[in-house]
C-alpha cells in the first residue's frame, strides 16, 4: 500500500436539521442524480437505491430546508418527473463548495502535521485478560 493510501485524512461533512442528516455526501449525490434523470425513481435506480429508500431521503431533504429541495410533477400524458427546484440548485452547490474547502483543509499545513505524526499501520492489539 502506497504511503499517500495508508496515510490520508478524510472531512465528510453532514448538516444535521434536529436528528436528520438534512444534507450529506450521499444526498447530493442524489441530487444531482435527479436533475441528470429528471426523475426521482431513475436517479435511485441509476444509484443502486430501491424506490422507497430514494424517497425516504427525498423526503427528508424537502422537510429539512427552509422550502423543498426537489419538485415533482404527476404522471399522465406529459410523464411525470422530477427536478431540482432553485433552492436545491443553491443548496446543492453550496454543499459541493463546502466539500471543496475541506479537501483543501485537508491538504494543508495542519493535517499534513498529523499525518507525518501518523503510522503507516496500527500496531497489532495487545491481549487483555480478565
Amino acid at each position: 500500500m502506497s504511503e499517500t493510501a495508508a496515510r490520508r485524512c478524510k472531512i465528510r461533512v453532514q448538516i444535521y436539521c434536529g436528528d436528520e442528516i438534512a444534507m450529506g455526501p450521499g444526498k447530493a449525490d442524489l441530487l444531482e442524480a435527479i436533475a441528470r434523470e429528471g426523475s426521482i425513481s431513475a436517479a435511485g435506480r441509476a444509484m443502486g437505491m430501491s424506490y422507497r429508500r430514494t424517497w425516504m431521503l427525498v423526503d427528508v431533504m424537502n422537510r429539512c430546508w427552509d422550502v423543498p429541495l426537489v419538485e415533482t410533477a404527476m404522471g399522465g400524458k406529459q410523464g411525470g418527473g422530477a427536478r431540482l427546484s432553485a433552492r436545491g440548485q443553491e443548496v446543492l452547490a453550496h454543499y459541493r463548495a463546502l466539500q471543496a474547502d475541506l479537501r483543501c483543509a485537508a491538504e494543508g499545513e495542519p493535517s499534513a502535521a498529523l499525518m507525518a505524526l501518523l503510522r503507516d499501520h496500527p500496531r497489532e492489539g495487545q491481549a487483555h485478560e480478565d
